[in-house]
């Protein structure tokens, strides 16, 4: 009796770990993550929007390019949501409240990232100046050799 709950509790020790692999994908895709919505005109807004979210999957492709379940799920989502009539720019900030700055494609200036946005303009103006000391540097030394020469 103890070895066989030896061997099933072992058994269960093994199998465990692989349970999420077995969940993987086994449910069916959404309504819209393969279908267009009825109105062009919204399915024209749903387009533009899933263009500029990114696949956090792939993370190389938009949600309307993947072909991951997730991007799957999102593109439903999106659907769904411009077919109840929501804004898609409030439909980027929920996935963007949900998934993280990460899942669009044009970054927000918060005081998190502003860094990000500052970097490049602060070494520019720290290039020129240094290019510019270099440059007159460069004009006296030439001034000075003119004049020892008779």
């Amino acid at each position: 009796m103890k070895r066989a709950r030896f061997i099933s509790a072992a058994t269960l020790a093994l199998l465990l770990p692989l349970a999420p692999l077995a969940a993987q994908d086994s449910l069916p895709p959404a309504p819209y993550a393969y279908r267009q919505l009825p109105d062009p005109a919204q399915e024209a807004k749903a387009q533009a929007l899933m263009e500029t979210l990114r696949c956090l999957k792939c993370q190389s492709q938009s949600i309307a390019d993947s072909d991951a379940s997730m991007a799957g799920d999102m593109r439903n989502e999106v659907r769904t949501r411009i077919a109840a009539g929501e804004d898609p720019e409030a439909i980027r900030q929920w996935l963007i409240d949900r998934y993280g700055d990460y899942v669009s494609y044009t970054p927000q200036v918060k005081p998190l990232t502003w860094p990000l946005f500052a970097a490049p303009v602060l070494f520019l103006g720290f290039a020129a100046l240094l290019l510019r000391g270099r440059f007159r540097r460069g004009k006296r030394a030439d001034a000075a050799l003119r004049k020892d020469k008779p």
